[in-house]
Parts: C-alpha cells; sequence; structure tokens
C-alpha cells in the first residue's frame, strides 16, 4: 500500500499545489492560464513531438493494444449517451456531451506522469501511441455525432469540416502529427534543436498538473450528482475494465496492458469541459465530472495498479 501511494500521491500534491495556490489567491487565475497555455500550447506539444520523434513505431503502433483502449473508449461513450438519454432522461445533445465525458480520459496530464512515476520513462512507448490518436479520435466520435444529431441527419460536408477544423488547428495534434512525419522520414534535428525541445518538454508534466490544479480550483460541484456519479463510474470502472478484458483476449505484454489500463482509468480530462462549452450543453456536468473524477482517480489509478501485473 505505501508503495502506491508512494507513486501516486506525488502526483495529487502538485495539482493539489496548484489548486491551493488558486483557491487562497496566491497565484493568480491570469497567471494558470498563461501556465496552462504553455503546458498545452508549447511544452507538451514539444513532448509528444520527440516522444513520437523517437518512438520505435513497430512496436508502439501494436493493434491489439490500441483495439484493447478505444473499444473500451467507445464503448463508455455508448453508455455514457445512452444512460443519460434512457436513464437520466436529458435531452440527446447533453447526452452526447456526457457521452463525451465518459469517452475522453485524461490520457496526458494524469496518465502520462502517474504511468512514468510508477513504471519509469522508459514505460510510456505504449502510452505515447494511445496518445497519438487519442484527441483525433475522440473529436471525431463526438463532433461527428454532435453534429449529425443537431443536423438531424443531413449534416453532409459541414460535419466533416467541423471535425478537421477541430482536430488539425489543435497543438498537441500538430505535436504528434510533426513527431510522425519526422520518424516516418527519418529526418536528423540538429543536436542543439533536440536538446532546446528537450528542455521545454521537461518542464511539460509538472507545468501541467500544478495549472490543471488551478484550473480546477474554478470548478464547483455543481448539476445532477447522480449524472455526475454515473459518468465517473464508466470513466474510472467500466473503460479500464472493458480495456483489461480487451487486453487479456489480444495478449499484451505487461507494458502494454499496465499503460493501457492506467490511460483508461483516468478522470475526464478538461477537453471534456471544453466540448461541453464548445456547444454549450451540460457545461456543469462536465467541470464537476472533472473535478470529483480527477479527484476518485487517487482510488482508481491505486485500485489498477494493485490488480495490474
Amino acid at each position: 500500500m505505501q508503495a502506491l501511494l508512494d507513486v501516486i500521491l506525488p502526483v495529487f500534491v502538485v495539482i493539489g499545489a496548484g489548486y491551493l495556490a488558486v483557491w487562497l489567491k496566491w497565484f493568480s487565475q491570469a497567471g494558470v492560464d498563461g501556465l496552462m497555455r504553455f503546458a498545452q500550447d508549447f511544452a507538451i506539444p514539444c513532448l509528444l513531438f520527440m516522444a513520437l520523434a523517437r518512438l520505435d513505431l513497430g512496436q508502439g503502433f501494436d493493434a491489439g493494444l490500441l483495439l484493447s483502449f478505444y473499444a473500451g473508449a467507445l464503448a463508455g461513450f455508448v453508455i455514457g449517451l445512452f444512460g443519460a438519454r434512457l436513464i437520466f432522461g436529458r435531452p440527446w445533445e447533453d447526452s452526447i456531451v456526457i457521452g463525451f465525458c465518459c469517452l475522453f480520459s485524461n490520457s496526458v496530464l494524469l496518465g502520462l506522469p502517474l504511468t512514468e512515476q510508477a513504471y519509469g520513462p522508459d514505460a510510456l512507448t505504449a502510452n505515447y501511441a494511445i496518445i497519438a490518436l487519442h484527441s483525433p479520435f475522440c473529436y471525431g466520435v463526438g463532433i461527428s455525432v454532435m453534429e449529425i444529431t443537431r443536423a438531424r441527419g443531413a449534416a453532409g460536408a459541414e460535419v466533416v469540416r467541423r471535425v478537421f477544423r477541430a482536430m488539425f488547428t489543435n497543438a498537441l495534434i500538430i505535436g504528434i502529427g510533426l513527431g510522425l512525419l519526422v520518424n516516418i522520414t527519418g529526418l536528423t534535428l540538429p543536436v542543439t534543436v533536440q536538446n532546446g525541445f528537450d528542455l521545454i518538454a521537461r518542464a511539460a508534466l509538472p507545468a501541467a498538473l500544478f495549472g490543471l490544479g488551478g484550473v480546477l480550483a474554478q470548478y464547483r460541484p455543481e448539476g445532477d450528482l447522480r449524472v455526475i456519479a454515473f459518468i465517473c463510474l464508466v470513466a474510472l470502472v467500466a473503460h479500464p475494465l472493458i480495456t483489461r478484458m480487451l487486453g487479456g483476449a489480444f495478449v499484451l505484454d505487461d507494458a502494454q496492458m499496465r499503460s493501457a489500463v492506467l490511460t483508461a482509468a483516468m478522470a475526464p480530462g478538461a477537453n471534456a469541459y471544453i466540448f461541453a462549452n464548445m456547444y454549450g450543453r451540460a457545461k456543469r456536468v462536465a467541470a464537476s465530472a472533472v473535478l470529483i473524477g480527477t479527484a476518485l482517480s487517487i482510488l482508481s489509478a491505486w485500485g489498477w495498479m494493485g490488480v495490474l501485473p
């Protein structure tokens, strides 16, 4: 138990420090916005760019790994969507946002540091493979279903345009794409450039975790608490459970299984709130799910680390 706490708690201490700093007004909200912009638009894209540029694509992009994680994510979206509609009677647009909260686990700000803290930097190969497809997949599913629903099935080319615009103006996706391009083409960056990007990348996770705490300080647990509990149940239990079962069927190795299940067991990411805000639907529920789910991720990570190899 102590070993697990030694792995998990340092990550949440950094998040908690950011939360308290903003809550006690030692760190301004403008400072948090600037820090998160640095982390999300510069430092994390540099981290992902360098990781994907150096990734062994044959080893990283394993079909069983990706199917295990993304089938679990898609199942979470379907469960969240129809659960919100049929169990809680929410409108279709709200239900899609709730489904998106169950779909979009916090693969970067929580999944990466927890896996690295637990198993070391060399254990992140499978994480990077999952992250490379994460935003394109999740936004592709969420925006497509929302636009088709809003257009009542007649969205056509507008859906495609919105999906591509949302995906390919995202700094994380740009960093991933450029990293894959360097990897595939075999380009070699000057050592000075690599060292500079590595310096920026080292600041990515600490800055992002502290900033995440500051962002969470803005949220208040409001909305339908039953729906929020449902989202947390699907995101923290159903998704990793499905991924674990499929990972066994695909005979994933220990490192792949750990990365896939731990990433699946993370809370809804801040992108869940961004998606809700983009459409102006279920915003309070999404914000509360991010806040409460992040706190509960301590328990979900602890539980899954205890049963993983």
